[in-house]
């Protein structure tokens, strides 16, 4: 259908489509309803990767035991989405075509280099995590693809996960920070530029024996805060630097705990 009737839009959850129905802003008026596929839906442990299927549900991540043993940054993220309606409904390949950078659960993709699993009626392909967004909610997907499953490798290190919003729950993040933890950290950032952002030369600084005050110095070179509705630069500076600080004495006190 996608190759042969479209342009469609993929439609499942509806958590994102409703948003822009409700503000005049959605512009599409055909779309093709996936909810009732189940082959995108599970997740699944093999040999060197957790396979989570697109239309996963926050709900369905937060009751894996799996995803809470192995991804507890992903399972903290899906407890941020929302609320439980929100969270029965939504999905994570959702989250990701969405492509907003606010996305709570696109910085633990980007920090643990998950893979993202494209199919078409002509083949199946994975693109890294890193090269998905071409700019701000857009991605490489082409017309004829849908995000069928999300790879992610076997995480070794301490995980952390940290959303700061407006209020406690039900808010669209302001800063949101996932970071995996050890003798080389990998972390990444949303809503501090027009796609989620990979931090490669603060983990690199950090991993060389940088201090604290030296590695946020270089965040900042790497993320573009804006001012917006939401916050300001600023804040998202500031707040961000104030993140990367308790990501690293939260992983190393829980280093040191094991």
């Amino acid at each position: 259908m996608l190759r042969d009737e479209g342009p469609l839009v993929p439609m499942a959850g509806c958590t994102d489509l409703y948003v822009a129905l409700n503000f005049g802003t959605l512009t599409a008026t055909r779309f093709v309803d996936l909810w009732g596929l189940k082959d995108l839906r599970g997740i699944e442990r093999g040999p060197d990767a957790i396979r989570i299927g697109a239309l996963t549900t926050y709900s369905d991540l937060l009751a894996s035991p799996l995803v809470g043993k192995e991804l507890p940054m992903l399972a903290a993220a899906a407890r941020e989405v929302g609320g439980v309606q929100i969270q029965n409904r939504g999905t994570l390949g959702g989250n990701v075509a969405n492509a907003s950078p606010a996305g709570d659960t696109l910085p633990v993709l980007a920090a643990t280099d998950t893979l993202v699993e494209l199919r078409s009626a002509s083949g199946t392909r994975k693109v890294p995590f890193g090269s998905f967004y071409s700019g701000y909610r857009q991605t490489i997907a082409r017309p004829d693809e849908l995000i069928v499953a999300l790879e992610v490798p076997r995480v070794g290190g301490q995980q952390w996960f940290r959303k700061v919003g407006t209020r406690a729950a039900q808010a669209i993040s302001k800063i949101v920070f996932a970071g995996v933890g050890g003798r080389r950290p990998r972390m990444a950032v949303g809503s501090v530029a027009p796609t989620v952002v990979r931090l490669p030369k603060t983990e690199a600084a950090l991993a060389d024996g940088a201090s604290v005050a030296d590695a946020q110095a270089i965040m900042l070179t790497e993320i573009a805060a804006i001012d917006d509705l939401r916050s300001t630069a600023e804040y998202r500076r500031r707040v961000a630097g104030n993140l990367l600080a308790q990501f690293l004495e939260r992983t190393r006190r829980m280093k040191g705990a094991r």
